[in-house]
């Protein structure tokens, strides 16, 4: 049965990207060589929630982010994100998945080097066939590079390509935004900026699930989940999750 997630009304209308994980396991390798990654999770992730996934390396927070955002199959348990079960899905299908309900920011922004800023957007309009071109221009005004739309990525800081890179994600309006270490690359000023965009991202109704090994971020989430040995070690609400201005490590 699909998990449906009770539908709330927000500053963006209807909050969107609820998920439910169950049993989940994922190993790499095989025999006296296997790595467990993820080892028999269980979660579940409302709607419209700002969630943020702490945990040393080797814990399994990329591994499930990669689950989540139907990059990789889980080997066992059941799976729902956004209203679809991608339990057993095959990679065509998965791709399906990506394209129609998932954007993703990572640490080291993935921008084609060739390719300014405004392209970089709209290629992921043309790959995906959602969007609209012609919003590409306002949406990067929206997160402050109005004036750097035609710039290469290496004529940009790299809060700028960060900044490019959540435009990018945002471009097929996702239901989900998943974000690996979104900071880790940033100076302190910086990585705040990132921080405040996503943020307002989620305000506007999208789920937003962020993993970082920074536990100082945990503090602007609806939900902190820490992971420790491919399982879940506990998950914490925050009453009333911080505004990133308030925030410093």
């Amino acid at each position: 049965m699909a998990h449906t997630s009770t539908a709330r009304t927000g500053t963006g209308g209807t909050l969107r990207g609820g998920s439910r994980l169950r049993g989940l396991s994922k190993a790499y390798g095989s025999g006296d060589a296997a790595v467990t990654a993820l080892d028999g999770v269980d979660l579940d992730l409302d709607a419209g929630e700002l969630v943020v996934v702490l945990g040393p390396s080797g814990s399994g927070k990329t591994t499930l982010l990669n689950v989540l955002g139907g990059i990789e199959p889980a080997d066992s348990g059941s799976v729902n994100v956004a209203g679809v079960d991608l339990t057993g899905r095959r990679p065509r299908r998965l791709a399906a998945f990506r394209r129609d309900h998932i954007g993703f920011v990572f640490q080291f922004f993935n921008l084609v080097p060739t390719l300014t800023a405004r392209e970089n957007v709209e290629v992921m309009v043309e790959l995906t066939g959602r969007g609209e071109r012609g919003e590409v221009a306002g949406l990067l005004e929206s997160v402050g590079l109005g004036d750097r739309l035609d710039n290469f990525p290496a004529q940009l800081s790299g809060g700028q390509q960060q900044r490019v890179a959540i435009a990018r994600a945002l471009a097929t309006d996702p239901d989900l935004l998943l974000a690996d270490e979104p900071t880790g690359a940033l100076d302190v000023a910086t990585g705040k900026s990132v921080l405040r965009l996503l943020q307002r991202t989620n305000r506007e109704g999208r789920g937003v699930l962020m993993v970082t090994h920074n536990a100082a971020i945990a503090r602007i989430a609806h939900r902190v989940v820490t992971m420790r040995d491919g399982r879940v070690e506990s998950v914490e609400r925050n009453a009333v999750p911080a505004d990133v201005a308030g925030v410093d490590w």
